[in-house]
């Protein structure tokens, strides 16, 4: 059989991305290619359009606008160079490798142009700052409450990964063709803030990167790239019904799915939703999940105590001692921690004649945490389940393989009993204390520096200073509250942070205790703080103890979640002071004045109950309950670990069923042709029925033909007998074979007849082809085709393995260039003498 030259045949113009492109069906060269138009251009813009507003969401999770700038660049460049290479008809996987070196230019130009070859190519010293920016941004992301301050780390690390997410949502819509699962990339930008800022993801943000998918989803419709490509479809009004749609369908189930989501508290998505990776609040992260929990509309991680103390106790699980400008944290010193097994001792002296011992029994139920609550300061625990181990620095105990969650342990304790002449008297200089605990960071603000030296400017010793400090912070001059903060921007804990609650004076417990720890450090006084829980509120029962009889039982939950400064006096140890208004007790050496005759140090002490008494920090036993007090609902959190399971199955399964998802989806866009009965179908068409006889265990050879192929299809025992039921998919095959020989190999323009070229639909001959190789199928081998199809592994296997290909291609042609160049300069150099 002799076969003519594969032609184009002549196609009415009709709109490609924008532009249009026509082609003569006359006999000859086969015409120049049609412009690309501006489709990569529109589908980019979409992209940019969908990653750049979602991340407009990230404000509040990162404090400020600085950071969006770099943000805005990285997007633009990658999504101009994506749109720059597809317009130049380069490869799939050429456009995504274009896309991760641009990726890679775009972050060392904007962060590490200082180490950087040319400004833009990474360096060997730019590898180790990117890890030191890594180390950072982690710390911070560990270390810091929301909002973080804009660092360099936090900063290129959501430049990457917004980057990422440019080249993964890029890839979905245009070579993958799919254009709808671009949605997953976009929540995994919104998650972000859904989770970590209480007023969550926001209403631009929202609008902004629904706008762009819906962009993403029109524009694959919409426009109608080269016949040739792998996009086939078109601008058609079914397109483009359908497309809306979509839209729409993922628009509602976006805003109805959380409200069938436990951990979503109230409200739709985005406002309202309250999800939390660590649990919602059963356990207490102590700087990034505090004013979350305090926000909470009802209480989570409940845990009750019962004690022989005179009143409820103050319940600490972590010292956040480390203080580097930007971050308060803890530091868990693991090298120096010790077995909780023995006797807990503090490793400083105390010098108070009387000591009060107390012993406290724990169920902590709920409350997940690697920290254990505890009174301070503990000399025992007995118990515990699991390894615990204690920090003789800070006396917090953390586990080494378990949690806090469902542990029931009774605690003795031991505090001395104060007074406010013996923390006058114990004034002088602290000695033997750990650097950390005095470290002042560069670059305090003048406010922070100035407001300390006014406030503490007539006080001649520690203890003076301590209670003008709390006095300033409790006037009336400061407010309480958890939302001031978020409003204005400062919801944190560094020295930024500090400046603006120091000028707006409103916040709550972090800000409170933060200022008081640092202007004392200032005015040299050890100082870190201590995060834990307020006393909490009796429950009416009792809780009977070996040896002690019943005694009172209180319970705290979220609401209670609290953090109070603690003040290093010599002889005395650690003292809790309390400086944020209407929360917790003010204790009673706190509450004395310096001098005969003065006023009362303590002004805006509103909502306390008064007359309390106790050695530390306690409210009395009938504390005022916090507004929505009762029996936290804990069903949320007793579905979660079924939640987190059921969605790892499901992630399981939906992974398992990629390969049957992709096979549909690209079937689907074949034969959703424009034209069905145009020539246009034809190569979708014949491209299908390739597919469907690998799939079914019989591909095409690489040199075989069509009409080749076409009979070792129908002579196999895949499509059965002619004559019978199969005959049609026999004609099937037969039909599609002539069509494409006819598109690819007839003459152009119109048949002999003088008639113009039409084909029978696609679609039907597929159907009846697909129907007669599943019935005529084993039961494994129908199975593997549905649902490990060899075609869309063998393009996984493919595109795995083109870099591969590509680096030995590179070397092969490598090695034969320089072997070309030895043979030339060994003939040169040995050649013959009679040839000289």
């Amino acid at each position: 059989m002799t076969l003519a030259p594969e032609r184009s045949a002549p196609r009415e113009p009709r709109p490609t991305g924008g532009g249009t492109g026509t082609s003569t069906g006359t006999a000859g060269p086969a015409p120049a290619r049609s412009p690309v138009g501006a489709y990569p251009w529109a589908m980019a813009g979409a992209v940019a359009l969908s990653v750049a507003g979602a991340a407009l969401s990230l404000n509040g999770v990162l404090r400020g606008w600085a950071w969006y700038l770099p943000v805005l660049t990285t997007v633009a460049v990658l999504c101009l160079t994506l749109a720059a290479l597809r317009a130049l008809r380069a490869q799939p996987l050429l456009v995504a490798a274009g896309g991760f070196a641009s990726l890679i230019a775009i972050l060392t130009l904007t962060f590490f142009r200082g180490t950087a070859i040319a400004g833009f190519i990474p360096s060997g010293t730019t590898m180790a700052e990117v890890d030191r920016f890594i180390r950072r941004a982690s710390e911070t992301v560990l270390a810091e409450s929301a909002p973080v301050a804009p660092n360099a780390g936090i900063v290129m690390v959501t430049c990457a990964v917004l980057g990422l997410a440019v080249i993964l949502i890029d890839a979905l819509a245009v070579p993958l063709g799919m254009p709808a699962t671009t949605g997953l990339g976009l929540l995994a930008i919104l998650v972000v803030p859904a989770t970590v800022k209480p007023q969550s993801v926001g209403v631009w943000g929202f609008t902004a990167a629904v706008a762009g998918y819906l962009l993403v989803l029109a524009f694959s419709q919409w426009f109608a790239p080269d016949s040739r490509t792998s996009a086939d479809s078109g601008r058609t009004p079914g397109n483009i019904r359908r497309a809306v749609l979509t839209g729409t369908v993922a628009l509602v189930a976006t805003l109805a799915v959380p409200l069938a989501i436990p951990g979503f508290d109230h409200g739709t998505f985005p406002q309202g939703s309250r999800l939390n990776p660590w649990g919602n609040g059963t356990g207490l992260n102590p700087m990034i999940t505090l004013g979350n929990n305090l926000r909470a509309p009802a209480g989570t991680g409940r845990l009750t105590y019962a004690t022989n103390a005179s009143a409820p106790l103050y319940l600490r699980s972590v010292t956040v001692d480390n203080f580097d400008g930007e971050t308060w944290g803890p530091d868990d010193r693991d090298a120096d921690r010790q077995p909780v097994a023995g006797p807990i001792q503090t490793g400083y002296e105390i010098t108070a004649d009387e000591q009060l011992r107390q012993v406290t029994a724990v169920d902590t139920g709920t409350f997940t945490s690697p920290y254990l609550p505890l009174p301070y300061a503990p000399e025992s625990i007995r118990g515990l389940h699991g390894s615990w181990t204690w920090d003789p620095a800070t006396l917090a105990v953390k586990a080494a393989n378990t949690t806090s969650r469902a542990q029931q342990y009774i605690v003795s304790s031991s505090v001395p009993r104060l007074t406010a002449t013996m923390l006058r008297q114990s004034s002088r200089g602290a000695r033997g204390i750990p650097e950390e605990f005095t470290r002042i960071p560069g670059g305090v603000p003048d406010i922070v520096r100035t407001t300390a030296d006014a406030v503490t400017g007539s006080s001649d010793n520690a203890y003076a200073k301590a209670m003008a400090i709390q006095k300033y912070l409790r006037s009336g001059e400061f407010t309480y509250s958890l939302q001031s903060p978020l409003q204005g921007g400062y919801d944190g804990n560094g020295l930024s942070v500090l400046a603006d609650f120091l000028t707006q004076k409103s916040g709550y417990c972090i800000h409170y205790s933060s200022a008081m720890a640092v202007m004392a450090r200032l005015e040299g006084i050890p100082s870190r703080i201590a995060v834990g829980y307020a006393p909490g509120r009796a429950t009416g029962s009792t809780v009977s103890v070996a040896g002690l009889g019943a005694l009172p039982e209180y319970e705290v939950d979220a609401r209670d979640a609290h953090a109070w400064p603690e003040l290093y006096f010599q002889g005395l140890g650690w003292v809790p002071f309390e400086p944020t208004p209407s929360r917790g007790v003010v204790p009673d050496y706190a509450t004395e004045t310096v001098s005969p005759g003065s006023p009362d140090l303590i002004e805006n002490t509103k909502d306390l109950v008064p007359d309390a008494k106790s050695p530390v920090p306690t409210p009395s036993a009938t504390a005022v309950p916090l507004p929505g007090a009762g029996g936290g609902n804990d069903i949320g959190q007793l579905l979660l670990p079924w939640l987190t399971g059921a969605a790892g199955v499901f992630g399981l399964l939906l992974l398992l069923a990629l390969p049957r998802l992709v096979r549909t989806g690209l079937r689907t866009r074949r034969l959703q042709s424009p034209a069905p009965d145009t020539d246009d179908a034809v190569p979708l068409g014949w491209a299908e029925l390739r597919d469907l006889g690998t799939d079914y265990g019989l591909p095409p050879d690489s040199s075989e033909t069509p009409r080749a192929y076409s009979a070792r299809l129908r002579s196999s025992s895949l499509l059965g007998g002619t004559g019978g039921m199969d005959d049609a998919a026999h004609q099937a095959v037969r039909t599609l074979t002539s069509d494409f020989e006819r598109r690819h190999y007839g003459r152009p323009g119109n048949d002999t007849a003088g008639r113009d070229l039409k084909f029978e639909r696609i679609a039907p001959r597929i159907a009846t082809l697909q129907q007669s190789l599943r019935d005529n199928a084993t039961l494994p081998r129908r199975w593997r085709a549905a649902w490990l199809p060899a075609s869309v592994l063998g393009r996984f296997a493919r595109f795995l393995a083109a870099p591969f290909h590509g680096v030995s291609r590179l070397a092969l042609r490598t090695a034969k260039a320089a072997a070309r160049s030895w043979s030339r300069a060994r003939d040169g150099l040995f050649r013959p003498g009679g040839s000289r």
